[in-house]
């Protein structure tokens, strides 16, 4: 037999009744019924029930082992009784009547409990992430991560890509988050750069002649922390593919994409393929956000024309004063009562607004009317016309913003987020994805007072090359008009990734840096090598880099990451339970020719 088990703690059943069996795990729970002790020990793959006797001469011993002492236990295994058997267990039928016991690892009091899911400090939990990984839903999500990994990783072969690795240690990126430096030994006063992505490198993948890339790609960044972003370090599903239009990347992710969702969303719905494509304006006018929850329903509309020279002067006057002025409409059903009204104008003064103006509808003599200041204003026909445009019935309500769309959207958004929540009309158990396309290629800078670039500056630019070249660097309207292929993919408001056609022509990407106000000398030394790789046949190519850590959050239906991530940094991106970062050796300094400057509230004691 051997020395630690015959069978693992989920795997034996009914038909094992009768044999002798060997387990090694650790004390779940103890409990004494009657005199019997019963033990639950548990391992990766699941528990099983242990019963001794009080003549048992382990009786005591086991009775005195702390739980999450580590034990070896040798016996028959019986059937339970029928008013014993635990349906909710795998083992639920069977329990192991323990002849011997060998313990293998005494425990300590713990610094936190196992059994149970106790809501425990961050800092306990992250110190003592050993055993707070043994709590069971904790350990079916790092289980669970590591199947949708291996299930990223067969189907992207599956639709032909083959995986290859790029550096760690590589060069410091000039722009983007902060780089993690390492030092060199070899080369004092230099830093290698830890990678903030793969993206020059897969890039240069493509130039290389390889076709369809992907990588489960690790990357660091110095940032802070948020609930969907750990500190330092994440990892991502990296790809990039040559000879591609900006569907051919569309169409070989999503397949990708739905079938890993499927297969792990359990009895909720996924999106059906295509997605839905969305242009960023259209998605900013109807959902306030570029990564919009879809199972919202609620779509903003904009109601300009129906405030304009009318009695409600706040909103009539700014749109006299200002022509980008815009008046915009979010439709609230079933929302139409005076509490749940007065609820959303408080939220919006504590989102820093001055208050939330709205009508509500309701039925009178068999007439639908509105009600409320606004409706009062306005008058009854310029209200019919709002409650027209927006198909909205008795009970429901509609709230408004106003200004110059760039300056309200933001709170736009997150208000229509906050009806839908507040009336409960986002969709249940489902699955929403949808691209984000045709985000534009400049935006004004104010501060600077000129074009620059609005998101990826490295994207391919949606006009005929040739004419791009010839554009006028002085057309401001054109330039903030033109669009770029660069695209994100998002699923319940979670922005997974971003993406783009790259700009594989150095004479277009000098072109769109110049447009920008950045001259080629400023762009051949912060990206001449990409630059120079391009000078010797780069084939158009296009790639996107969904967040693994982000899937596994959706698909695990948590809202922080640090509930996927096996050993995750505090919010201070400190690894509590190694202690890192820490202060090197005198000695390590020497070696790298180093010495650190502190400030003096930070030189340790």
């Amino acid at each position: 037999m051997h020395a630690y088990r015959t069978h693992t703690c989920g795997q034996l059943r009914k038909p094992d009744v009768g044999e002798t069996a060997r387990l090694s795990g650790w004390i779940h729970r103890k409990r004494d019924h009657g005199g019997l002790l019963f033990v639950d020990l548990r391992d990766h793959y699941g528990i099983t029930q242990c019963v001794l006797e009080p003549e048992n001469p382990n009786f005591e011993r086991l009775e005195r082992l702390r739980v999450e002492s580590v034990v070896t236990v040798t016996g028959k295994v019986v059937a339970r009784s029928a008013e014993t058997v635990n349906a909710n267990l795998p083992t639920g039928e069977i329990e192991l009547r323990v002849e011997e016991l060998e313990v293998r690892s005494e425990a300590e009091e713990l610094p936190l409990p196992v059994f149970g899911e106790p809501d425990w400090s961050e800092e306990v939990r992250l110190k003592h992430r050993y055993v707070d990984l043994r709590r069971e839903s904790l350990h079916k999500r790092i289980v669970l991560r590591s199947k949708i990994i291996d299930s990223i990783r067969r189907r992207m072969v599956e639709q032909g890509f083959m995986e290859y690795q790029t550096p760690i240690l590589t060069a410091s990126s000039p722009e983007g988050a902060r780089d993690f430096l390492v030092p060199s030994r070899l080369h004092p006063g230099k830093f290698y750069a830890l990678p903030q992505a793969p993206q020059q490198f897969k890039q240069l993948i493509m130039v290389s002649g390889f076709d369809r890339y992907f990588q489960i790609a690790p990357c660091f960044r110095d940032e802070d922390a948020r609930a969907d972003r750990a500190p330092g370090e994440f990892y991502q599903l990296d790809i990039e593919m040559s000879f591609v239009e900006q569907e051919d990347v569309f169409n070989s992710i999503e397949p990708v994409l739905q079938g890993l969702f499927e297969e792990f969303a359990g009895d909720n719905a996924v999106t059906a393929l295509p997605f839905p494509r969305i242009p960023y304006l259209e998605a900013m006018r109807k959902f306030g956000s570029d990564k919009p929850d879809l199972r919202n329903p609620i779509e903003m509309q904009n109601v300009t024309a129906h405030f304009e020279g009318s009695g409600f002067k706040v909103f009539a006057g700014m749109i006299e004063k200002n022509p980008k002025v815009e008046v915009w409409a979010i439709p609230a059903p079933t929302g139409g009562s005076r509490a749940f009204c007065d609820r959303m104008n408080a939220w919006a003064q504590k989102e820093g607004q001055p208050g939330l103006g709205y009508i509500m509808f309701r039925e009178e003599g068999g007439q639908i009317e509105g009600a409320g200041p606004i409706a009062k204003n306005i008058g009854p026909e310029r209200t019919e016309k709002i409650r027209e445009q927006l198909g909205l019935e008795a009970g429901d309500a509609v709230f408004f913003t106003a200004g110059v769309p760039k300056d309200f959207v933001a709170f736009a958004g997150r208000a229509r987020n906050q009806v839908g929540r507040e009336l409960s009309l986002f969709e249940d158990k489902v699955y929403k994805f949808c691209w984000i396309v045709d985000f534009p290629m400049y935006e004004w800078n104010e501060e600077e007072k000129k074009v620059d670039f609005s998101h990826n500056p490295f994207s391919m630019p949606q006009m005929d090359a040739e004419a791009f070249m010839a554009l006028d660097k002085h057309d401001h309207e054109t330039l903030l008009g033109l669009k770029a292929f660069q695209y994100d993919i998002v699923c319940n408001g979670v922005e997974l990734s971003s993406g783009a056609i790259r700009n594989h022509r150095p004479d277009v990407m000098l072109k769109a840096f110049e447009y920008a106000g950045y001259g080629a000398e400023v762009v051949e030394e912060a990206f001449g090598g990409m630059l120079n790789a391009f000078r010797y046949g780069a084939p158009p190519h296009g790639g996107i880099a969904p967040g693994v850590d982000r899937i596994v959050m959706l698909l695990a239906g948590v809202e922080n990451l640090r509930e996927v991530v096996m050993f995750p940094k505090d919010q201070q991106a400190r690894d509590l339970m190694m202690n890192a970062p820490a202060f090197p050796e005198p000695r390590q300094l020497r070696e790298l020719h180093l010495r650190t400057v502190l400030p003096e509230a930070r030189k340790p004691g």
